[in-house]
């Protein structure tokens, strides 16, 4: 009995020492913690016409489809969630009207991390003449798998608005 109590007073003794562990970078629930938002910069426009289209041959017709979403107006929240063989990168919306649809998270790297930063964009594809409505009516989720292999070259989770920046790290 007393080396049962002994033991049970030592193993606790330890166990309160390791709380320490729960807020360090090496535990793994800690590595994607909580979004910050930040303010979109602006760029200038390129000097192509986006109503000219790109040369294709006569004989070969160019069946690659063209995705017409535009960024959201604002991403007001961005989580990850761990599943086996890597995460789910789940982001939440709010259009600027009510009637977006189809509505991604597109990578113009395709899915590559370009220093350590994996950078999504939440785009929708959004009617101009809906009327504003509610913000209940106005908001959606957009999620994206990325595998493990990827998460382990990022430090930086970014989903980008047309208002807004979510950001999330490790």
């Amino acid at each position: 009995m007393r080396t049962l109590l002994t033991l049970t007073v030592i193993s606790s003794l330890l166990l309160s020492g390791c709380s320490g562990w729960r807020d360090s970078r090496a535990n793994p629930a800690n590595w994607f913690g909580n979004s910050r938002s930040s303010p979109v910069e602006e760029t200038a426009p390129g000097n192509t016409n986006p109503l000219i289209p790109e040369r294709t041959s006569i004989l070969r017709r160019n069946r690659e489809e063209v995705y017409a979403g535009t960024p959201v107006d604002q991403v007001t929240s961005l989580t990850i969630e761990r599943k086996p063989g890597g995460a789910i990168v789940r982001a939440s919306g709010l259009s600027a009207r009510q009637g977006a649809h189809d509505v991604r998270l597109t990578s113009e790297t395709d899915g590559d991390p370009v220093d350590g930063v994996l950078t999504f964009t939440l785009e929708a594809i959004q009617p101009a003449d809906t009327p504003r409505g509610s913000r209940v009516s106005r908001s959606f989720n957009a999620a994206r798998f990325v595998s493990r292999a990827v998460l382990e070259r990022v430090d930086t989770i970014r989903v980008v608005g047309g208002r807004n920046v979510q950001t999330t790290r490790r």
